[in-house]
C-alpha cells in the first residue's frame, strides 16, 4: 500500500498520546523511537527492564556511553534523578503495577486485546522473555506496528494464531494507516490516514472495524 506512515510516523503519532507524569516502558527496537518524539513540556519517565528509570535521548553517535544500554542493548543518555537498581528490582515495578503505559511491536493483535508479538511458527526468539511481565504488569498496553504484513496479509484479526504473548491486553493500536481502540471486544476506530477511505482500510483490516462518533485523520508534520 502506497500511502502509509512510517515507522517514523507512527512513533511520533504514539507520543502525542504520552501523558504528562506518566512512566512509560517501550519495547525492543520500533517502540523505541517513540522517545524521539515526546512532545515540548511533557514529562514522562522511561522505564528499561535491565534496570534503569529516567532515560532520555540517544545519545549522539559518537558519544555513546556502553555502560548506559537500555533492554535492547542500545546506548542511552539519563536525565537528573535518573536511578539504577537490579533486575529484580525492575520486574518487581512491572509487576507491580508502577508502569502507566507498555508499548510494544506486534506480529498480530486480536479485537478482543489478544497479543502476538514473540514467535512465527519456527521464528522468533527462544521465549516470551519480559514482554510477559509488561503486558499485564503496565495498567495500559499499546501496540505500534504496520497495519500489515510484508506479504499485505492484516495484522488486525478475529483471532491470532501464532502464540500468545498475553490475553485481552491490548487497548490501543497504532498502525501505518490508523488509530485503533480495542473496546468490549471489538476494533473501534478513532484516526485514520485522509488519503484512504473506510472501505480500503476495512480491505486490509481482518476483523471489523467498529465507529463510534467522528473519526479523526492524521496529519504528521513535514521532515518525520
Amino acid at each position: 500500500m502506497e500511502d502509509k506512515l512510517s515507522n517514523a510516523q507512527i512513533a511520533w503519532r504514539a507520543a502525542q498520546d504520552l501523558e504528562d507524569g506518566s512512566y512509560v516502558n517501550l519495547g525492543i527496537g520500533f517502540p523505541e523511537m517513540i522517545a524521539k518524539f515526546q512532545p515540548e513540556g511533557r514529562n514522562v519517565t522511561y522505564h528499561t527492564e535491565n534496570g534503569v528509570l529516567g532515560f532520555g535521548r540517544a545519545p549522539a553517535e559518537g558519544e555513546e556511553d556502553w555502560d548506559l544500554i537500555n533492554a535492547g542493548k542500545k546506548a542511552i543518555t539519563l536525565n537528573p534523578g535518573a536511578s539504577f537498581f537490579h533486575h529484580a528490582d525492575s520486574f518487581a515495578m512491572v509487576r507491580g503495577g508502577h508502569l502507566d503505559l507498555a508499548v510494544l511491536g506486534a506480529y498480530q493483535v486480536a479485537q478482543n486485546g489478544d497479543l502476538a508479538n514473540w514467535r512465527v511458527g519456527s521464528k522468533g526468539v527462544p521465549a516470551v522473555g519480559g514482554a510477559m511481565d509488561l503486558v499485564h504488569g503496565a495498567r495500559r498496553v499499546a501496540v505500534v506496528t504496520d497495519h500489515v504484513t510484508k506479504d499485505g496479509g492484516p495484522k488486525l484479526v478475529e483471532e491470532c494464531t501464532f502464540p500468545l504473548t498475553g490475553v485481552g491486553c491490548v487497548t490501543r493500536v497504532y498502525t501505518s494507516l490508523a488509530v485503533i481502540d480495542i473496546a468490549e471486544g471489538r476494533f473501534v476506530l478513532r484516526d485514520k490516514l485522509p488519503a484512504i477511505s473506510l472501505e480500503e482500510l476495512q480491505a486490509v483490516t481482518g476483523a471489523r472495524l467498529h465507529i463510534e462518533g467522528e473519526v479523526g485523520a492524521i496529519v504528521v508534520p513535514e521532515g518525520i
